[in-house]
């Protein structure tokens, strides 16, 4: 009876489902990849509207290279702005193909980064390329983690989905008009999260999303009063 009280705590995590609902027009920006463009471009942007962001970092293969990805440096500086840094794996690495001890080394890399600049430990995680295992998942459980993020292009329901596979809509070059009706799901007791590569994402063009582009979501935002937050303050809502 002991060993089976334990295995449930392990669990508990994932099994807390919203208090309150989630008030309507909420967004979530999460940036991937620590691409230079979120140093140079995004972080000013979003401080300029006073929005909050989580960025999820790695080290791509080809990192460091200053043309494309953001130093260690300048990530602590995100961190020291005001920004959350979330954990994107080392290598950026698909979960789904490797064992249980390369995805804890893989998340303990970044946590261990982190941990030598003063950033805060993250609690929030991103699967590379949205892919998630049963392994990763008892895995972010056992680590601490309180959410992670995948894809699926639909809205996220505290009420129904595990906070360890909180779906994401991507914004692309060529999908605008996703952005709106993605917005128009966030009511009802359901947030809305973006997923955004490089703004542009030299490393990775076929996921970028021109600047001038960009600004304009972010001013549509602003102007409609949507709230715009980082995933811990997302989680911060759903467990109240």
């Amino acid at each position: 009876m002991r060993k089976f009280i334990l295995i449930l705590l392990g669990f508990l995590p994932t099994l807390i489902k919203a208090q309150t609902p989630v008030p309507d027009k909420v967004v979530v920006l999460t940036f991937d990849d620590a691409c230079i463009s979120h140093y140079t471009y995004v972080a000013p942007l979003l401080k300029k509207y006073h929005f909050k962001a989580t960025f999820y970092v790695c080290e791509f293969p080809g990192w460091p290279d200053s043309s494309k990805y953001m130093s260690w440096a300048q990530v602590k500086q995100l961190s020291e702005w005001g920004f959350e840094i979330g954990n994107h794996t080392w290598h950026h690495q698909n979960l789904n193909e490797v064992n249980g001890k390369q995805v804890r080394q893989e998340i303990g890399y970044i946590e261990q980064q982190c941990s030598s600049l003063h950033i805060p430990k993250p609690t929030t995680f991103a699967y590379p390329a949205y892919h998630s295992s049963d392994t990763a998942l008892m895995i972010l459980r056992d680590m601490g983690y309180r959410t992670a993020r995948t894809g699926g292009d639909r809205a996220y329901d505290p009420a129904k989905d595990d906070p360890l596979l909180i779906p994401s809509f991507t914004l692309l070059q060529d999908n605008q008009q996703l952005f709106y009706d993605a917005l128009s799901q966030a009511k009802d007791g359901k947030a809305v999260v973006f997923t955004i590569h490089g703004v542009p994402d030299a490393a990775h063009p076929w996921v970028t999303v021109p600047p001038e582009l960009f600004e304009s979501d972010l001013k549509y935002l602003h102007d409609h009063h949507y709230k715009v937050v980082s995933m811990k303050q997302l989680e911060q809502m759903i467990r109240k």
